[in-house]
């Protein structure tokens, strides 16, 4: 209906990838189906049912310990296509970034699914199991030194923060549901500013549950101002449209004009721009919302 140009990405390859996640943890993705599978009465999905909760632990052989591992919740089943869908899915992150890489275009936007602010290094969550917005950024800063990203999903992008949490590089930013009661919970509050190197280039604004237009957009021009103050070289928004006032999950209660008002608040953005598709369940207004930023990002 916006009259967008479609692109099918290119295959970048698994070097990328690996640039943000570590080798065990893709060997675990690309076999862990098969491997469940030969257990004794396997289901037919890999869902563990034991966590080691990343205490001093050894690396199991196991694949149900290795599940464990590597998984963070339930809420990331593994079938036979979940490998081939997560690669999928961060070639078009990477496609994407790589038409802004090459100045053929300032803005681009990846249609990613599933999506992947959840997943950290080497470990899945919430649905997600490759980090497309950190690929994304990884292989952007191979051209521009200093990039901010901006998450806008209700949830906190846990994953995401994790993996530039001790660099200076990437100024992570996230605008997400307070997760003193509201997933991820562990991970997202605003005390969270970075270590070591990357300390202070981290910055978390939580909001109540139930948030709507007005003060989910105060927060968002907080993140802007802060993410001006860096001054990036390319903005990556990890664009999550589950705020939705529709969405099942009813974590916030953003209208779809205020969806169109975040376009707005983009459109001035003089520099590269790659919007990365995060959340956005099922819901009545969900192309709306879509619809509404993508017509006034213009």
């Amino acid at each position: 209906d916006l009259g967008l140009s479609v692109r099918v990405p290119n295959a970048w390859g698994l070097g990328p990838i690996a640039s943000v996640h570590s080798p065990e943890y893709l060997d675990f993705l690309q076999h862990a189906w098969s491997q469940w599978q030969s257990l004794p009465g396997a289901g037919a999905e890999v869902i563990p049912n034991i966590h080691p909760q990343r205490r001093p632990a050894s690396y199991p052989r196991s694949i149900v310990g290795r599940a464990g591992w590597h998984q963070a919740d339930t809420a990331c089943p593994m079938g036979p296509g979940t490998w081939r869908g997560v690669l999928a899915a961060a070639q078009v992150a990477l496609e994407a970034a790589h038409s802004l890489a090459s100045g053929a275009y300032q803005r681009s936007y990846a249609l990613c699914r599933p999506p992947g602010h959840h997943a950290f290094s080497d470990m899945a969550g919430g649905f997600c199991f490759l980090n497309n917005t950190a690929i994304a950024t990884e292989q952007l800063l191979k051209l521009f030194p200093r990039a901010a990203i901006l998450d806008v999903d209700v949830h906190h992008g846990n994953g995401t923060q994790s993996i530039f949490y001790r660099r200076s590089d990437v100024f992570t930013v996230s605008v997400h549901a307070d997760p003193h009661d509201f997933y991820p919970f562990f991970w997202g509050h605003a005390q969270e500013r970075g270590e070591d190197a990357g300390e202070g280039f981290n910055f978390n604004i939580p909001l109540p549950l139930g948030t709507d237009d007005s003060p989910w957009l105060a927060a968002i021009d907080r993140a802007l101002d802060r993410i001006a103050l860096y001054a990036p070289d390319v903005l990556v928004v990890a664009l999550g449209l589950d705020a939705a006032r529709s969405d099942p999950l009813q974590g916030m209660r953003i209208s779809p004009e205020g969806f169109a008002a975040l376009g707005e608040r983009l459109r001035g953005w003089q520099k590269p721009l790659l919007l990365v598709q995060e959340g956005g369940y099922l819901g009545p207004e969900l192309a709306s919302n879509l619809k509404a930023f993508l017509s006034a990002l213009g």
